[in-house]
């Protein structure tokens, strides 16, 4: 069954600037993986990020008096936007596994297990940073794969109109890009990419693959094998 952390742990440091020199690799179709051992990748702190399009119009102008100005605003904010949440299944080298995410308040913890922390969640899309999990690479072996997931929770499953992008930054500022550019209208969820270990070498590969169904069909896409109950956020 997957770990349920209820009480959200302090945030990390910021991940440090990138040095001179670091630059960033889009993985496509035609080049899905990147070594991230032979890059120099490995070794201190991870972070992902999910950035994207709220798909919503701007809320009409503010007119009328005070009363006409809540009425406005309460509208732009159930205006149709959407709510893209980031999250990941992972299995740890001793084979334990779990999910990260914000349902559930799964938050998790970076220096313990699973060494995975999720900042927070962006429920509007408009968060200059987006959201951002935490991935502590710190010492060889410590996962066997990690699957990182977009997910719609609120709104019309639009990918096309989401204008999605996750972006991995190692320790050392290097970047690795997986665009969510293949539109699908009728899945709410998306694995984007995949940390993968074999035989010492920690591969990131892009996914972009749509799933119907939540977690629980991505469980079964990917062969997680763990057991899953309703949550909400």
């Amino acid at each position: 069954m997957a770990i349920d952390y209820t009480k959200r742990p302090q945030q990390p440091p910021a991940a440090p600037p990138a040095p001179a020199g670091g630059g960033r690799v889009t993985l496509t179709k035609g080049a899905p993986k990147v070594s991230l051992t032979k890059s120099g990748a490995v070794g201190g702190t991870a972070r992902v990020n999910l950035n994207w399009s709220t798909g919503a119009p701007p809320p009409p102008p503010a007119s009328g008096g005070f009363f006409s100005k809540l009425k406005n605003a309460a509208a732009g904010a159930t205006s149709g936007g959407i709510d893209l949440d980031l999250g990941c299944l992972y299995e740890l080298g001793d084979g334990r596994k779990g999910v990260i995410q914000a349902m559930g308040n799964a938050f998790g913890a970076l220096d313990r297990p699973p060494y995975i922390l999720l900042d927070g969640d962006d429920r509007t899309g408009s968060v200059a940073g987006g959201e951002n999990m935490s991935i502590n690479l710190g010492a060889p072996g410590r996962f066997r794969r990690v699957l990182i997931f977009a997910m719609i929770y609120e709104g019309a499953p639009n990918w096309a109109a989401v204008d999605g992008v996750v972006t991995l930054t190692s320790a050392n500022g290097q970047s690795f890009e997986v665009r969510l550019d293949e539109s699908d209208t009728g899945s709410r969820m998306c694995a984007v990419a995949q940390l993968v270990e074999s035989g010492g070498d920690l591969v990131f590969q892009r996914e972009v693959k749509y799933i119907q169904g939540g977690q629980m069909a991505l469980d079964r896409a990917y062969g997680w094998g763990m057991n899953w109950q309703a949550g909400r956020k």
